[in-house]
């Protein structure tokens, strides 16, 4: 019989999960998913994993808990390995005992996973340590859901020393305040709230147990939020590390494949921004195509790459038909300086280069070394625009251009988790044409057409434009220049939440 994985993955910032969840992940065929993970998670998944929602909201259970316990021991009875993916870690809160001992009881075999747990992440990233020196020496973490029942002896807690921490008690938050203060707690305590810490949601109000509830309801915080009460909230301005952060209170979505958003989506994190990467297109080698001109290989005078895709898969089908390197004769050209710099881990360095990432561009460059009957290879997306091929062959160039893979769109793995992603996101990065007809395709524009929107460049502000969106374009046609032009904007981005808000 397969195994069940119950993975907590953290408390919402996608890095904060360990490595052993992301191999767990990777062996699943079927999740069950929880509303407090970041869907980016889900990226660990394989390609034909499926995913199925059972979180919860207040007061709306999706599920319940038994429902899910059943679904997870049917699934692994029909042969799959499943995963629970729960936020936070699975035992603190989370009902991964429960699913546990269902587990148990039919004989399957199950393993835990520990997850960072929110009690202490969301307060690190709210400036709040758990303890502090000379503050408090010791932590206590309750449920606010029994909040108003007789499992909180209110008369014991109130007379404790260190911090007291309540998880999913926003609705509670009166009673936690009045219960406290009557059994004795200093009215002046400090106390703080933070709603949906470590995302790009985070919100936090600080004041003491007599003003929290109404600072709280004056900002107009929602679920999920911890509370946290005690000395250590003091601390939170000159702790203050996350909130300082460049793009923190962003949520940036990126459309491009999988492979090609790893770069840009470090970038974001680093900077304290939050990823929704919807991976609008795949690439699919057809690299097979190439085989045809494998004999010519060594009379070109020329090969030309128009993408990083290119430059890969070109060299990977070299591998493949076992083609020495070295016995290419051609110079190779190059559009954009990602391109160049991948040419160059080949241990290849390119005979020239784009100024702008292209096609125009690049034809321009050649006009100034190519001559006539020049012998070109232009090894390409099936997509790819005509225009350097018939630039080239216009000036007496023989061209021969191969489809190397295909560009389709990508798969929308989960509506539901689709759409909630959609919600969060403040800025739209796009970085061709068919990122923005795909993201129409799986979204719907609805969704697209209250955010902000960046371009990649003029080709793609085109189509933008002809789906009747508006767009910032970035300066150049790079990853580094659209983090600028993201950092350009931020401020006018965060006036318009607070409007919205």
């Amino acid at each position: 019989m397969k195994t069940v994985y119950l993975i907590g993955v953290g408390p919402g910032d996608e890095e904060l999960i360990t490595l052993k969840a992301v191999k767990a992940l990777k062996k699943c065929d079927v999740v069950l998913y929880d509303r407090l993970s970041n869907d980016s998670l889900l990226k660990y998944l394989k390609d034909d994993a499926k995913v199925y929602y059972c979180g919860k909201k207040p007061g709306d259970h999706y599920k319940t808990q038994e429902e899910t316990n059943e679904s997870i021991v049917n699934f692994v009875k029909e042969g799959y390995t499943v995963g629970r993916i729960k936020g936070g870690d699975p035992y603190i809160f989370g009902r991964g005992g429960e699913e546990g001992l269902r587990l148990a009881e039919e004989n399957i075999n199950f393993e835990v996973i520990p997850g960072i747990t929110s009690p202490i992440s969301v307060l690190n990233y709210s400036g709040i340590p758990t303890t502090h020196r000379g503050l408090a020496q010791s932590f206590h973490v309750y449920t606010g859901m029994t909040a108003g029942k007789h499992s909180i002896d209110w008369q014991v807690i109130s007379k404790m020393e260190g911090t007291q921490i309540f998880l999913m008690g926003l609705s509670k938050l009166e009673e936690i305040t009045i219960n406290l203060i009557k059994n004795g707690k200093d009215i002046s305590t400090p106390t703080a709230v933070v709603m949906k810490g470590t995302t790009s949601k985070q919100k936090k109000v600080v004041g003491t147990l007599e003003t929290i509830v109404k600072k709280v309801k004056e900002a107009k915080l929602k679920s999920p939020c911890i509370i946290v009460i005690g000395e250590v909230v003091d601390l939170h301005e000159k702790l203050n590390w996350y909130e300082n952060k460049a793009l923190f209170g962003l949520n940036i979505c990126t459309t491009r494949s999988r492979e090609q958003s790893k770069e840009l989506n470090e970038k974001i994190l680093d900077l304290g921004g939050e990823v929704t990467e919807i991976n609008t297109i795949k690439i699919l080698p057809t690299a097979s195509n190439l085989d045809k001109y494998k004999d010519r290989l060594k009379s070109y005078n020329y090969i030309v790459f128009t993408s990083v895709n290119a430059v890969n898969i070109f060299f990977e089908r070299l591998i493949e038909l076992k083609i020495d390197v070295r016995s290419l004769k051609a110079e190779m050209v190059v559009i954009g300086k990602k391109t160049y710099e991948v040419v160059e881990k080949r241990g290849i360095i390119p005979f020239a280069m784009s100024e702008k990432f292209v096609a125009e561009s690049l034809f321009d460059r050649m006009k100034q070394f190519i001559k006539k009957d020049d012998k070109i290879l232009l090894p390409q997306s099936s997509i790819s625009r005509d225009v350097l091929y018939e630039g080239l062959t216009r000036e007496g160039c023989l061209v021969d251009k191969v489809s190397i893979y295909d560009t389709v769109s990508g798969d929308i793995r989960n509506q539901e988790t689709m759409e909630k992603s959609m919600e969060e996101v403040d800025i739209i990065l796009f970085t061709s044409p068919s990122t923005v007809r795909n993201l129409i395709s799986m979204v719907g524009i609805e969704n697209i057409k209250n955010k902000t929107i960046i371009s990649i460049g003029e080709i793609t502000l085109k189509e933008i434009k002809n789906q009747g969106l508006s767009s910032y374009v970035s300066d150049e046609s790079s990853v580094d220049s659209l983090i600028e032009k993201i950092l350009d904007i931020k401020e006018n981005v965060k006036c318009l939440k607070d409007i919205e808000d």
